[in-house]
């Protein structure tokens, strides 16, 4: 009884998947109560676990069965109906609603389980523009192999740039792309600009002047200190995405024309 978005990465778009570990995402819960509840405490319990939370994977999970806190950001209640509640949730990546639902059944003294659930939103992708069936995405191939017409395609497979739409972003010099690509750290001087809200630790995309994705990585400082500094490093490389080659390799050669000079 789990329906709605689910993003999936071809080729080298698998690369990027770990962006989605920085981004929320948004669900439809009917949860079943175990026993009669008065509506007004039900609201109440709900209003306690938005925030943060301590959550342990349930039995039936990918990751290993260890206590460990998430972020429900928003949780709204749209309509109780005797003991199936109808809720609306924004949280963290890595949060299970049925232990969700499990854990707020606890705290209400009656026990309750997931019954159904629609994830309405994974990362910057949301219900309304993923509306597309694995049978549909099937005819577009055909049409595709028998009529050599792309144009359903490309309404379906989305260029990998759009999975960071929710990351901020650096922009770097050409001459900077290859050196990220075989996995250098991005020093100061290679970025030519770089968006608003950028905090040291945090996810960060490097982008080519032209908007190509070039990797993840983790900023080490903030958007403001970048702009201040002249040297030094401002990001480490986690992932790369763009293919090494793609751009000219141009920081080997210059620095073999560096030591040359100096002989």
């Amino acid at each position: 009884m789990v329906t709605g978005v689910l993003p999936v990465a071809l080729e080298d778009a698998t690369k990027a998947i770990q962006v989605f570990l920085f981004s929320g995402k948004e669900y439809l819960c009917l949860m079943q109560l175990h026993g009669d509840i008065d509506e007004e405490k039900i609201k109440s319990i709900l209003d306690e676990f938005t925030g943060e939370i301590y959550q342990k994977p349930p039995l039936r999970a990918s990751v290993k069965r260890e206590v460990r806190k998430r972020t429900i950001y928003t949780m709204k209640i749209l309509e109780i109906d005797g003991r199936r509640v109808l809720f609306r949730v924004n949280c963290q990546a890595g949060t299970y609603i049925r232990k969700l639902c499990s854990d707020i059944g606890e705290a209400l003294g009656c026990g309750a389980h997931m019954s159904e659930l629609r994830r309405t939103r994974a990362g910057p992708f949301s219900e309304d523009e993923s509306n597309f069936t694995l049978q549909e995405l099937q005819e577009a191939k055909r049409v595709l192999d028998e009529e050599g017409r792309e144009d359903l395609l490309r309404t379906m497979v989305r260029p990998v740039e759009e999975v960071f739409k929710h990351i901020p972003k650096m922009y770097i010099r050409d001459s900077a792309v290859d050196a990220i690509c075989h996995g250098a750290e991005l020093a100061i001087p290679g970025i030519v600009k770089l968006e608003t809200g950028i905090r040291p630790n945090s996810a960060v995309g490097v982008f080519t002047l032209k908007g190509e994705v070039v990797a993840l990585a983790e900023s080490q400082l903030s958007t403001e200190k970048i702009t201040e500094s002249k040297k030094g490093i401002a990001a480490k490389t986690k992932r790369v995405i763009m293919k090494a080659g793609t751009y000219p390799r141009e920081w080997g050669s210059r620095q073999k024309e560096s030591t040359i000079r100096s002989r």
